[in-house]
């Protein structure tokens, strides 16, 4: 009987041990999402204070910026001291559309990716500048705002095969003409600008004098929009119309999330 009987403690000695080896992964892992999870949130409010006091130094409004550091997990990315993407979205971005603050565009969202993002551990440590290599945002402006802008009684705006296109009727010899145009998008130095150039009306009389009405209204249609400052040193650089509005896409490099200047 005893020789049947001494090896049964000696498995549940084995087994004991393999639970209790579980047990303390568990708790490690525990612990090291834990941590994780604690990194992360600290980086990310660290990073959305930061860009929300651009944001006031510039005149500018939003809802506190959401900031997101993608990837997972974060540790492994704190110690090889890079991070592919951090995406950052300001809600209802409100800034100055003209140097005197008058006018004011308003965007739904402003959203924003920073990648090829480098900080290592001591940079972490100490404070250090947090570098993204490229950052691009995108915002909209809609149609209703742009026509507040322009200010011409009974003009519409719509897009139409990926073209900003306008109408609206012109007064001219006692009565109304219904023209249309396409607009011409540009940007230079972060400036948009709107111009329609060739409207013309299927309506319209062959009579001397009509057509430089009708060119006279297409020049007052012209806009050059200032877009509001941008957080994260952003500049427009390109332009296209979509059916909620005119979306810009704005981009800079070599720029520094953590911090609060312009």
């Amino acid at each position: 009987m005893a020789e049947y009987g001494t090896p049964r403690p000696k498995r549940r000695r084995g087994r004991g041990l393999l639970i209790t080896l579980v047990i303390l992964l568990i708790i490690v892992g525990g612990v090291l999402f834990a941590a994780d999870r604690f990194g992360r949130s600290y980086a990310e409010r660290i990073i959305s204070d930061k860009v929300s006091e651009q944001v006031t130094n510039q005149k500018a409004t939003s809802e506190k910026p959401d900031v997101t550091i993608e990837g997972f997990p974060f540790l492994t990315q704190v110690l090889h001291g890079h991070y592919d993407e951090i995406k950052i979205e300001l809600a209802d971005f409100t800034g100055p559309a003209d140097p005197k603050g008058d006018k004011k565009i308003k965007l739904p969202l402003l959203d924003i990716r920073a990648k090829d993002v480098q900080a290592s551990i001591n940079t972490l440590r100490s404070g250090g500048n947090i570098v993204a290599g490229t950052v691009t945002g995108t915002g909209t402006i809609d149609y209703k705002q742009l026509i507040g802008l322009i200010n011409q009684p009974g003009l519409t705006l719509t897009e139409k095969d990926g073209k900003l296109t306008g109408s609206a009727e012109v007064p001219a010899l006692g009565q109304k003409f219904k023209v249309t145009g396409v607009a011409k998008l540009s940007v230079s130095n972060g400036v948009v600008h709107v111009g329609f150039d060739d409207v013309d009306s299927p309506d319209l009389p062959n009579l001397p004098g009509i057509k430089s009405i009708i060119a006279g209204y297409a020049k007052n249609l012209g806009l050059d929009i200032q877009v509001p400052a941008l957080p994260l040193k952003l500049k427009v650089q390109q332009i296209s119309a979509k059916p909620d509005g005119l979306q810009f896409t704005a981009g800079a490099s070599n720029v520094t999330l953590n911090s609060s200047g312009v």
